[in-house]
């Protein structure tokens, strides 16, 4: 059984989604499955078969954010250490390769969006920056190869 690790804001907002999967979500798929019945022969009916084929997707994303949250261990934004890279911190980092300044936030696996430069820590450039300080460089082996960055500032996440 895998142990996630959340920040209290990413369980807030893993809470919102659940919520809304289940109190508006859930009920709107009904809806749609109930009308597309309507139309008669369910065995070529496309309207009933994407509507039954969202209903699984939903109910699977409801079962994985409740086994999320029942396994979650909560990070205490006051237990961040501000010296290191960890989860919960905002990192300022430079490619020292194409001298490129990039910043991420550090989070669990759960978390992660990468339209916001909200990383895992398991993730590749994660994993390398985890537990580095101010000054450090680390080396990031990822799948197209490695490179190097360069941590400039730690703060804490919003």
């Amino acid at each position: 059984m895998q142990d996630f690790v959340l920040t209290k804001s990413g369980k807030e907002e893993l809470e919102k989604e659940l919520d809304y999967l289940i109190t508006v979500k859930r009920p709107e798929i009904s809806e749609q499955i109930k009308e597309a019945r309507a139309f008669g022969d369910l065995s070529e009916n496309a309207e009933y078969s994407e509507a039954r084929n969202e209903q699984s997707r939903n109910e699977g994303r409801i079962q994985e954010l409740e086994n999320i949250l029942r396994h979650a261990t909560i990070m205490d934004d006051n237990d961040i250490n501000l010296d290191r890279v960890g989860i919960g911190t905002k990192v300022r980092i430079l490619d020292t390769e194409f001298n490129d300044e990039m910043t991420y936030v550090i989070r669990g696996t759960s978390e992660t969006d990468a339209s916001r430069n909200i990383i895992s820590n398991e993730s590749p450039v994660g994993a390398a920056l985890m537990g580095h300080g101010v000054g450090d460089e680390v080396i990031v082996k990822a799948p197209q190869g490695s490179f190097s960055l360069r941590i400039l500032e730690i703060s804490r996440a919003e």
